[in-house]
C-alpha cells in the first residue's frame, strides 16, 4: 500500500514528576526536510532522534517537537528567602542611618527587588532510564504518524483508481469518432475539390494522398502506449510505499500520449474527450505530489 507524506503523530509518557510530550507533523516535500525543537535536557540525543526520524519517514517536510511539562508545584518560581532577608536588613539599616521612613508594605517592596523571584534551574543530567522512556515515546509518536500516512495513502489509492478508470473510459469513447473522422476528412477534401475549386482530379492519386494524410493522424500507437501507462501506474500503486517519484514519471508519460492524441485528433468531439482526460490526469498529478 502506498503512503501519503501528510501525517500527524503524538505520544506522551511520564517519568517521575515530568510529563514527556512528543509531536510530529509531516507534509509533502521532494526530499527529507526535518526541523526539530527539543527540550534542553534531551538535546544531546538530537542526532539519534534525527536518525530515527529519517530512517522511518524517509521523505517529507517534517516538524518534530519534544517538550516537558511539570507539576504546578514544581513549576512555581520559588521565593529566594535569604535574598529577601538581606534586602530587609539593608533597607532597615538605610532607614535608621538616613532617617527615611520604612515602607508601609514590606512584602510588595521586597518582592519587587532584583532576583527575588528569579528561578535558578539546576542543570540536570540525562540518565539511561529516562532516555529509554523518551525514546519509546518518540517511537510511539512515529507509529501513530505512519498509521496516519497509511490511511491517507489508502484514500489516495482509491482516488487514483477512480481517475484511471475515468481515463480508460474516455479512451474507449474515442473509437467511434475515429472511424467517423476518416469519412469526414475524405468528404471534406472531396467537396473542396469538386464544389469550391471546381477542378478535375485524379481519384487514385487523391486516395493515395488521403491514406498518407490519415496515417499521419492515426492515434493507435498513442492509445496503446497510454493503455500501457495506465496499467503500469496500477502495478506501481500495488508495489507499496516509496513509489511517489515513479508514479510522477508515469503520469508525465501519460500526459505526453494524451497531448499527442489531442494534436492528431482533428475532430471536435475527440478534442473534447482529450480535454476531459487532461483534467483527470491533472488531478492525478496534483495528488502524486503527496505520495511518498
Amino acid at each position: 500500500m502506498i503512503q501519503s507524506m501528510t501525517g500527524y503523530g503524538k505520544a506522551t509518557a511520564t517519568f517521575g514528576d515530568k510529563k514527556i510530550n512528543v509531536e510530529i507533523k509531516s507534509l509533502n516535500s521532494k526530499a527529507m526536510d526535518l526541523s526539530t525543537r527539543i527540550a534542553p535536557l534531551y538535546r544531546e540525543k538530537e542526532m539519534e532522534i534525527r536518525t530515527l526520524l529519517t530512517q522511518t519517514l524517509e521523505r517529507g517536510k517534517v516538524d518534530f517537537c519534544l517538550w516537558i511539562e511539570k507539576d504546578a508545584a514544581e513549576a512555581a518560581t520559588p521565593i529566594n528567602a535569604a535574598l529577601v532577608q538581606n534586602y530587609y536588613q539593608q533597607i532597615k539599616t538605610l532607614s535608621d542611618n538616613l532617617q527615611i521612613p520604612l515602607p508601609a508594605d514590606w512584602f510588595s517592596t521586597l518582592l519587587r527587588m532584583p532576583d527575588v523571584l528569579t528561578r535558578v534551574d539546576v542543570q540536570q543530567e540525562l540518565n539511561e532510564d529516562e532516555w529509554t522512556v523518551v525514546r519509546s515515546t518518540v517511537t510511539a509518536a512515529l507509529e501513530h504518524l505512519v498509521d496516519f500516512r497509511q490511511q491517507e495513502g489508502a484514500a489516495l489509492e482509491k482516488k487514483f483508481n477512480e481517475k484511471l478508470d475515468n481515463i480508460e473510459r474516455l479512451l474507449h469513447s474515442i473509437e467511434p469518432y475515429e472511424r467517423e473522422r476518416v469519412t469526414k476528412i475524405r468528404e471534406r477534401i472531396t467537396d473542396a475539390l469538386e464544389k469550391t475549386l471546381s477542378v478535375d482530379y485524379d481519384k487514385n492519386r487523391l486516395e493515395q494522398e488521403l491514406i498518407y494524410y490519415i496515417e499521419k493522424l492515426d492515434i493507435n500507437e498513442e492509445k496503446q502506449r497510454l493503455a500501457n501507462h495506465l496499467k503500469y501506474f496500477r502495478e506501481t500503486l500495488a508495489g507499496g510505499h516509496g513509489q511517489g517519484k515513479k508514479l510522477g514519471f508515469i503520469a508525465q508519460e501519460m500526459g505526453r500520449e494524451i497531448n499527442t492524441t489531442g494534436s492528431k485528433s482533428n475532430h471536435a468531439e475527440m478534442q473534447n474527450i482529450v480535454v476531459q482526460m487532461k483534467d483527470e490526469l491533472e488531478q492525478i498529478k496534483e495528488q502524486v505530489l503527496n505520495v511518498m
